[in-house]
């Protein structure tokens, strides 16, 4: 995102007299809610990361907003009491802001739930999520539906949650059904081109789409689409080896090719025209979740956008991170939709993320049980798919990224400001004057290995592909509304996040 688009970094110089250094290898005094017993304070560090750039300074937080942000040499020390938690060279940055994670609950609290999956956020330095509407039962398809969410979330979450609304047949059909549900606080909708492999999510075609973009535009929120359709693969695949065929990984790979990606985003491009100006649909907005094809589908996007269409894509740093030909047989832990493709593809991820093709990346956190995962048959064809991954997103793209020079500033753009654009988060995403105090503090340097020993806070670490990896980027603490709920392995004593609204 282009510095001119981002809002302006307030330089407000402050005297004071008397500062107070807290030592975070030492144990603080906590409330309730934060690790950190102080609703006025200071945060310092060499590595502040603004909207203008990286800078050495300091943040004033007060009442859980940020109050100034202090260029170092504009920081004058002269006048009274206040708290200062200095954290040296570490990295301080806005929150993460994870747009896709599935937390199952209610319904399948026993996949992930509120606190488990928040408590995996706060330790990744993700300050804000925004629920996925399947997978918890019921579905997020209604207003009542909607209610048993928020209510699920209510004193239960560390971090705070959003919520997508769905998209479903029933709904896209019935205007008043929809604004129901847009006017129940839904940040937007989420909808499946091919089956979502839950009976009270049924896929959408184009058709229901092109209905609701509308209802989209009226209330300006945008629909989140997973971009597959089903095609004719000339007959199922071939087991030739019957069951430990499909343990290879290369047999799934063959039932979900670029081209399904690549056929649903040609069908979004010829209804995304009427989102630009002047069009039938001006202030809807399509976005493209969990892109996998870099090739193809990617140029549909870049073409569209070119054109001046309101359209946006993510990817997930599992795409990133990993590539088809390095799979093991029966390794189902690695098994999602759209698929991990083959490492030139992977490479081509990279080369779109870097140029600002890819909007953003999210985690696509998609939990279950470890049972549905087959772990012992390895059957990919079978298997539960999902990459769980909450809480290792940031050091997951750091440490995967820094070898094609990524930034600070770029990890603020791909996790924060841009997830917080397409949320309408306007409070959230960037260390500026104004916003909640959603921070992250991470030593970049810091190594680490997933091990048995590594404390995971996702409630079934077995299934998840990141473990067993040595990872750099050590998350140290993180900031909620100001309020300390994560430091060096410990979560606030009480869960006091909230659930977000669109009001």
């Amino acid at each position: 995102m282009e510095s001119g688009k981002r809002s302006t970094l307030a330089l407000l110089p402050l005297f004071l007299s008397f500062l107070f250094y807290f030592d975070f290898s030492k144990k603080l005094p906590s409330s309730d809610c934060s690790l950190l017993p102080h609703n006025h304070y200071w945060i310092s560090s060499k590595r502040i990361v603004t909207p203008n750039g990286t800078i050495s300074g300091a943040v004033e937080i007060k009442e859980g907003r940020i109050i100034s942000v202090v260029a170092e040499e504009n920081w004058h020390v002269n006048s009274s009491f206040t708290t200062v938690v200095n954290y040296g060279e570490s990295v301080v940055m806005p929150g993460f802001i994870d747009v896709h994670a599935h937390l199952d609950d209610p319904g399948r609290s026993e996949w992930e739930g509120f606190p488990s999956g928040t408590k995996a956020a706060a330790a990744g330095g993700v300050t804000t999520l925004v629920d996925m509407p399947l997978n918890s039962a019921p579905s997020t398809v209604s207003e009542e539906t909607l209610k048993l969410k928020v209510q699920a979330a209510e004193g239960r979450v560390y971090v705070d949650v959003g919520f997508w609304g769905g998209l479903v047949p029933e709904n896209a059909e019935n205007a008043s059904s929809l604004e129901r549900l847009l006017n129940a606080g839904v940040l937007g909708l989420k909808s499946f081109m091919v089956p979502s492999g839950i009976n009270d999510f049924p896929m959408t075609t184009a058709s229901h789409i092109k209905e609701a973009l509308p209802t989209l535009a009226r209330y300006k929120r945008p629909l989140l689409v997973h971009a597959e359709v089903l095609l004719d693969l000339d007959g199922k695949v071939e087991l030739e080896d019957g069951v430990e065929n499909a343990r290879s990984y290369s047999t799934y790979l063959k039932t979900r090719p670029a081209s399904m990606e690549e056929a649903a985003i040609n069908q979004l491009i010829t209804l995304s025209k009427d989102t630009r100006a002047g069009g039938s649909a001006e202030g809807a907005h399509l976005h493209i979740v969990h892109l996998s094809d870099a090739r193809t589908s990617l140029n549909l996007i870049k073409e569209a956008k070119q054109r001046g269409d309101s359209i946006t894509v993510e990817t997930c740093p599992h795409y990133l991170a990993f590539a088809a030909e390095d799979i093991p047989d029966g390794d189902t832990r690695f098994k999602c939709a759209p698929p991990i493709r083959d490492a030139a593809n992977k490479e081509k991820l990279w080369d779109a993320l870097l140029d600002g093709d890819i909007d953003m990346l999210s985690s696509d956190h998609s939990p279950s049980v470890p049972e549905m995962k087959l772990l012992d048959e390895g059957d990919f064809l079978k298997a539960w798919g999902g990459i769980s991954s909450l809480q290792f997103v940031l050091p997951a793209t750091w440490t995967h990224g820094r070898k094609y020079g990524i930034t600070f500033e770029q990890l603020a753009s791909w996790w924060s400001e841009n997830p917080a654009k397409l949320a309408g988060l306007t409070t959230k995403g960037a260390i500026a004057v104004g916003n909640q105090a959603d921070i992250v503090v991470w030593e970049p340097d810091m190594e680490f290995d997933l091990d048995n020993d590594y404390p995971v806070h996702i409630k079934h670490p077995s299934i998840s592909a990141y473990m067993g990896s040595r990872l750099s980027g050590k998350v140290l603490a993180t900031f909620v509304r100001g309020n300390l709920v994560y430091k060096e392995g410990n979560h606030a004593s009480q869960a006091c996040a909230l659930p977000i609204l669109h009001r």
